[in-house]
């Protein structure tokens, strides 16, 4: 099992850095293999909407975003976070998301039927995590949809969102004790679907193996 979190924020020690790491914590502390990743760290442009990804199966443009695609496929589950900018995600975690449009594959000739790469390779899972300095849920606006409703986009079943808010000064979230504790059982959460994943996986997968045995 592999965990990957992934941070659209540029402050590396930040609240959305930090809540990210929270959600982490279930896994690592089960000696379970995560890694974290700081999309500021990439040179990743943005989705220029040529289309080459429907023919190739991958992105034709040339930058770091290959670097994650990999990253991507490896994991079993993904913590997506980002900070609110006017009211929507971060200009990295945009171009991230606009740059997954790749797995997604279009039929030639009917674009209403379509399929994400995880639909074909096995669900993968997500849990999101929104954070905003205002104090009021509208003024977070459509931050965590657009990961969530991107995230599904792409075959991902988001098991939680994570939505917090009044966290502006770097690394002032330590001080919120329910904003850990949420993130952290997100992570708990997250962690549990997989076991139960794998555990249902086994189960039946040793039950079909019985009925072939007895055919």
């Amino acid at each position: 099992m592999k965990i990957l979190g992934i941070v659209g924020s540029k402050r590396k020690n930040g609240n959305t850095s930090i809540l990210v790491q929270e959600s982490l914590k279930p896994f690592d502390e089960r000696g379970i293999k995560v890694e974290l990743i700081f999309l500021g760290d990439y040179d990743i442009n943005g989705c220029n909407g040529c289309e080459g990804c429907q023919d190739t199966f991958e992105c034709v443009i040339d930058d770091d975003m290959h670097q994650i695609y990999p990253k991507l496929f490896e994991s079993d589950a993904i913590i997506l976070g980002s900070p609110t900018y006017f009211y929507n995600v971060s200009g990295d975690i945009k171009k991230f998301i606009d740059r997954c449009y790749c797995l997604d594959f279009f039929h030639k000739e009917d674009r209403s039927v379509w399929m994400g790469l995880n639909e074909i390779i096995g669900m993968k899972y997500a849990t999101v995590i929104a954070v905003c300095e205002q104090d009021n849920l509208e003024d977070m606006g459509y931050t965590a949809d657009v990961m969530k409703k991107s995230l599904e986009a792409l075959s991902y079943r988001v098991v939680s969102t994570v939505k917090i808010l009044n966290q502006f000064t770097a690394g002032e979230v330590l001080k919120d004790s329910k904003a850990l504790n949420e993130s952290q059982k997100a992570g708990e959460k997250l962690f549990k679907t997989l076991e139960l994943r794998n555990l249902l996986f086994n189960k039946f997968s040793n039950r079909i193996s019985q009925n072939q045995i007895k055919e």
